[in-house]
């Protein structure tokens, strides 16, 4: 029975040892999360005068709840994690008090039989009344044994009582920590409460103001669309420019291209001519190889013939000295008949290869002049195209923020009939802060607003990038900029925040930035 309540405590203590593992990620996240809340409450601190009724505050605040909520059910399952851990040790508690019962129970019983043996105690009388030597020795092992057992049976009771006081200490520790959580938790309950209520009070004041607030809105919005449509027309502008510089540039390529292909033509015949005159000598030449090639052959068939007759003939009768003479004459002749064989036929590969390197020098020739020709007419490479969308998803943030607004059509947070419409992003950040080009391109158009602000448009081959709201800039038209180069100080909105609206437009569609931008 024992062994079994001991299997389940063990069970239930591996669970006890995983729920302590999740019960640090809880403590860690914990941190963590209040590190964030500590990082928004410095945030709303630098900004409560300036932008108390903005959708940034207000969503600051929002956020910092939420966190607050996350950290109040965390703590919340932590401490469950400690009950568990609680009951769990009192298990543990009553198994191992059971056990050192039953160890004291079982010493006890030692000690009364040593006292009923008390003959036993008296080791060396014990030993001396011993019948013989083997007998003696026996008891010597007997009694080293029965010392043995008492001391190990001591040492399990003093083990067990260790034990024991090490769960009950585990035990308190965990209270204590139960309690200190409560404590924490009733302070994280009341700081929400808090908060909840400045939300409530915040939102109370945005209605309060809603006349103001949605007419300083409204007006934000006309001239969003004002400004929108001057964007349009100048991308619509660029576009124009753009198409007719290429059809110009098109045209005068083109004009390029047929005065080179006269000049290559004219260039690549006179080189045909040279190439033809001096693959006709070249045809002689191999004519003349190939002539007296086979005159060297019909020569060596020749002799070889005569030579093939004469030994014939010398077989038939004994070669007299004048025989001899005549067939070392032939020997030499025949020779040099295959040498002159041999000559020419190298001639001939000769003549055969030059024609073969003609032709390639001649191609060769062709193309040269024809490069040539494109180069003096000013023919230029095909352009490489912008690399704007290879980089999608990796380019950087024009500045550091919080996004308050996303792209496309939205409902107000706190005025529900009114909807904006984002062609972009806005960008919450802090005073002082500089918007920087997102990538390499050529300034298009800087943009004065009727509120005193400044739009910078910046060219990337077909897209544009846009950064509104500007109170100052550092970049004039037609600059080239670099990817990091400050275009501007982010300007304070009607609702007191530093706000930058970003866009970026694929010709004369707006797109949303953050499937391009890495935040």
């Amino acid at each position: 029975m024992i062994k079994k309540i001991s299997f389940l405590i063990g069970i239930l203590l591996f669970g006890l040892q995983y729920g302590q593992q999740t019960k640090e990620q809880l403590q860690k996240q914990n941190a963590d999360l209040k590190k964030q809340i500590s990082q928004i409450n410095s945030d709303l601190a630098k900004t409560r005068n300036e932008s108390k009724l903005s959708i940034s505050y207000l969503n600051s605040v929002n956020q910092k709840l939420a966190l607050r909520e996350k950290v109040y059910n965390n703590t919340q399952k932590e401490k469950r994690f400690i009950e568990d851990e609680i009951y769990l040790r009192q298990l543990e508690i009553n198994r191992q008090n059971r056990e050192l019962a039953v160890l004291r129970k079982n010493f006890a019983q030692v000690l009364v039989n040593a006292y009923k043996n008390k003959g036993v105690q008296n080791k060396v009388t014990f030993i001396l009344s011993s019948k013989s030597l083997g007998e003696a020795l026996r008891r010597v092992q007997y009694l080293k044994k029965y010392s043995d057992n008492q001391d190990k049976k001591a040492a399990e009771i003093t083990t067990a009582a260790v034990a024991l006081k090490k769960s009950v200490e585990q035990k308190k520790r965990s209270a204590t920590e139960k309690e200190n959580l409560l404590v924490n938790q009733k302070k994280d309950l009341t700081t929400i409460s808090v908060e909840r209520n400045q939300k409530e009070q915040l939102v109370t004041d945005f209605k309060k103001n809603e006349t103001k607030l949605t007419a300083d809105l409204r007006q934000k919005q006309t001239q969003s669309k004002a400004l929108e449509g001057q964007i349009r027309a100048i991308i619509a502008e660029e576009i124009r420019i753009a198409k007719a510089e290429e059809e110009s540039r098109r045209k005068a390529e083109a004009e390029k291209i047929r005065l080179a292909k006269i000049a290559a033509d004219r260039e690549k015949a006179r080189i045909e001519a040279e190439a033809k005159a001096r693959a006709e000598a070249l045809e002689r030449e191999r004519k003349l190889a190939e002539a007296e090639a086979k005159k060297a052959a019909d020569l060596v068939a020749k002799r070889a013939e005569e030579e093939r007759k004469r030994n014939e003939e010398a077989a038939k009768s004994e070669a007299s000295a004048k025989d001899e003479a005549r067939k070392i004459a032939a020997k030499k002749a025949s020779e040099d008949a295959e040498l002159r064989a041999k000559e020419a036929t190298a001639k001939l590969n000769a003549a055969k290869a030059a024609e073969e390197a003609l032709e390639k020098k001649k191609e060769s020739d062709k193309k040269a002049a024809e490069t040539k020709a494109m180069t003096n007419y000013g023919v230029s490479a095909p352009a490489a195209g912008s690399n704007f969308v290879s980089n999608k998803g990796r380019i950087s943030m024009p500045a550091q923020g919080t996004i308050t607004h996303r792209f496309g059509r939205q409902q107000h947070p706190v005025f529900k009939s009114i909807w904006e419409e984002n062609n972009g992003i806005k960008i919450s950040v802090a005073k002082g802060t500089s918007a920087r080009a997102v990538f390499p391109g050529v300034v298009s158009q800087v943009i004065p607003s009727a509120d005193g602000t400044r739009t910078v448009m910046i060219k990337h081959g077909d897209y544009f990038t846009i950064y509104s709201n500007l109170s100052s800039t550092t970049v004039s038209k037609n600059q080239q900029v670099s990817a990091g180069t400050v275009v501007g100080a982010v300007a304070q909105d009607f609702d007191g925040t530093y706000t930058l609206d970003f866009q970026i437009w694929n010709g004369n569609n707006a797109v949303d930035p953050l499937g391009w931008v890495s935040y």
